[in-house]
């Protein structure tokens, strides 16, 4: 017999508590293992695949690690220092940005920025400010990313947790499957098929969306001569992970740094614009369809929210886990409302009497 509802609610009631509690308290600590859990999750197609073409799973494993590593090694060494290069000189060159302006506001509306125009003091002050404040931020975000991702966690910790896990993964959830209560197993089962379905096409598909939108607007801005091209070609493929963020954010930037290194060339200003439509032509049309999906259960607005809500409550620990879960939440509320709408609560009584009468006829 299976327990009351309110029994069930009182018992994954506490779970929660305590997951968000181990997040609260344990939030560093734990950091490594939620990193090489997510990098194992997303990796255990690719062993499955290796799997099917004859591997062993330990084998498939100590390939994939192989290639990750020659990876990493190589964008360390050829991409990570330029675009921290590019980072400081944009933050320098902020300054004289904002001169750049000044002198255009000037040119084309010279009586709103005279001597004692509120405008012209704003300017001045946005400039000085990112100019004082630009390199003290940069110094402070890499210190801070140094004590969060420190050599150990990053060169040893990380990569051989994921080793183990990905080893071990199927065998781990089969063990937790066969914890599941028995009452309850199939709907769980069918619960976690839905939320992992919903996780792939969004973290994986997407995650490989912003990979190849970040290469193709890095290169072409590169390609076209924009100064801190590489930049903001990688901010746009970052924040590609929340639709229409991305395009929006690295465009304007893109765009804003093609007005200043290309004013009266118009065709350059174009050609750094048309590099962002094609991508959103790209990724709307062929990118996100085929790799994420059309329907994966997340609306931007409560991805935002997620990511927003967690990030605050819980670090960088609370963002890794925001997407998964959101996505649980979703799963679990489209699931009450499919209970909700069969309910006699929803249905009203007449509605339940009438199904039962056309059934007892038939």
């Amino acid at each position: 017999m299976a327990l009351p509802a309110r029994e069930q609610a009182k018992y994954w009631g506490i779970a929660a508590a305590v997951f968000f509690a181990i997040m609260w308290f344990l939030g560093d600590v734990i950091l490594p293992f939620v990193l090489a859990m997510a990098v194992a999750y997303m990796l255990d197609p690719v062993a499955d695949r290796l799997e099917s073409w004859g591997l062993s799973r330990a084998l498939s494993t100590v390939v994939i690690t192989i290639v990750a590593a020659i990876i990493f090694v190589v964008a360390a060494l050829l991409i990570i220092p330029t675009l921290i290069r590019q980072a400081s000189d944009l933050v320098a060159t902020a300054p004289q940005l904002f001169q750049d302006l000044q002198a255009f506001l000037t040119e084309r509306f010279p009586s709103l920025l005279n001597e004692d125009s509120q405008i012209r003091q704003s300017l001045l002050q946005i400039g000085e400010t990112i100019q004082s404040r630009g390199g003290e931020l940069l110094q402070t975000a890499l210190a801070s990313a140094m004590s969060l991702f420190n050599v150990l966690m990053l060169v040893v910790l990380v990569p051989v947790i994921t080793f183990y896990l990905l080893m071990d993964w199927d065998r781990m959830v089969s063990r937790i499957e066969a914890l599941l209560p028995r009452d309850h197993a199939p709907i769980v089962r069918d619960l976690a098929s839905k939320i992992d379905r919903t996780l792939a096409a969004f973290i994986r598909g997407q995650g490989t969306v912003c990979l190849i939108l970040g290469t193709f607007y890095a290169v072409s801005l590169m390609l076209v001569g924009l100064n801190f091209g590489l930049v903001a070609g990688a901010i746009a493929g970052a924040l590609t992970f929340i639709p229409y963020v991305g395009a929006i954010v690295g465009g304007a930037l893109s765009i804003g740094l093609a007005l200043f290194q290309f004013w009266g060339e118009w065709w350059w200003i174009a050609a750094v614009a048309g590099i962002f439509a094609v991508g959103q032509f790209v990724e709307g049309n062929i990118l996100t369809p085929n790799l994420v999906g059309s329907s994966i259960g997340l609306h931007p607005v409560w991805l935002i929210f997620a990511l927003t809500a967690f990030g605050t409550l819980f670090g960088f620990v609370g963002m890794l886990v925001a997407v998964p879960v959101a996505a649980s939440l979703g799963v679990i509320a489209r699931f009450a409302i499919e209970r909700y709408q069969g309910s006699r609560l929803y249905r009203g009584l007449e509605e339940t009497t009438s199904d039962q009468s056309s059934d007892t006829t038939e």
